[in-house]
């Protein structure tokens, strides 16, 4: 089984990718591989819905950046985490460009997989961004993994965030019920429990 991790932080070694190693070492515990990947500081450019990744593979046709180096590792992937620092009560923009892209139009291809959001802030604005990341999950038929508190963590440097001890606790128990949840998974596969076979898509057309 293996979990890949977003950091969306335009730090490499800030808050964000704190609280992912933590996470990280839980699900190693248990014989979960991981890997984390760093959006970089470069530009993510947002998506422009002109519906051509649907048409090659599930591939964005910008191909300078790191969106389509992580479409092409998602269908052996099990679980994901995304974890953004909170920019004005939201997730940073790179997270947020490269999270429209990876997710537009394949629903299919995150469907039955774990997903978990982390958010790292100073102080206030973690809920919104918490909830904004989940969105992204919600509609695409993947289970959202919690924690024994919202999945976040305070801090303006790694320095703090290692203080934040009900943040780690958080981060740890995170980690723990995705193991869990990836295994029950496991085992149900081997016991011949299938997905869920979802109805084919109806679209509502609001107007009248």
């Amino acid at each position: 089984m293996k979990v890949i991790l977003i950091n969306g932080g335009p730090h490499k070694d800030g808050c964000t990718n704190f609280a992912l190693e933590e996470i990280s070492k839980e699900l190693n515990k248990e014989g979960i591989d991981t890997k984390i990947m760093w959006l970089g500081t470069k530009p993510i450019g947002g998506c422009i819905g002109c519906n051509s990744c649907l048409k090659q593979d599930n591939r964005c046709f910008m191909k300078e950046d790191i969106v389509n180096d992580f479409l092409e590792e998602v269908e052996d992937t099990d679980g994901f985490v995304f974890g953004s620092p909170v920019h004005f009560a939201a997730a940073s923009g790179a997270l947020t460009s490269f999270l429209d892209r990876a997710f537009y139009g394949r629903g299919k291809l995150f469907s039955g997989k774990i997903c978990a959001s982390v958010v790292s802030c100073r102080r206030g604005g973690a809920t919104a961004a918490f909830d904004q990341i989940n969105k992204y999950a919600l509609m695409s038929n993947m289970y959202i993994v919690g924690s024994s508190y919202w999945n976040q963590i305070h801090g303006t440097n790694k320095q703090e965030a290692m203080e934040d001890l009900e943040g780690i606790q958080t981060m740890h128990n995170l980690g723990k019920n995705m193991a869990y949840l990836l295994k029950c998974i496991e085992n149900g596969k081997a016991v011949g429990i299938q997905k869920p076979k979802y109805e084919a898509p109806t679209k509502t057309n609001f107007i009248r």
